[in-house]
């Protein structure tokens, strides 16, 4: 399994970007989370096969309908983060 954590800039905060990212994630069978940072951005790390985290990346650049996406950063991560069994919004 691969893992990466993401920096979602834009319009991200109050128009469901966290819990259509949720739904999305797991309609890919990616497991993860979503939370929102004060700087007005979301934090997405998120787990799964290469190829359903390059289809949540760019469905990351979308979001919901109300969203604008201005910038979305990719950190990949050595390892999967413990205990991640599902995908939470925080």
């Amino acid at each position: 399994m691969a893992a990466a954590r993401f920096i979602v800039r834009g319009r991200v905060q109050g128009v469901y970007y966290r819990a259509s990212t949720r739904d999305h994630a797991l309609a890919l069978g990616v497991m993860g989370s979503a939370r929102n940072l004060d700087d007005g951005s979301v934090e997405v790390v998120a787990v799964g096969t290469g190829n359903a985290l390059g289809e949540f990346e760019r469905w990351l650049w979308q979001g919901p309908p109300a969203a604008r996406v201005a910038e979305v950063r990719r950190e990949d991560l050595p390892d999967a983060p413990v205990g991640v069994r599902d995908f939470v919004t925080g």
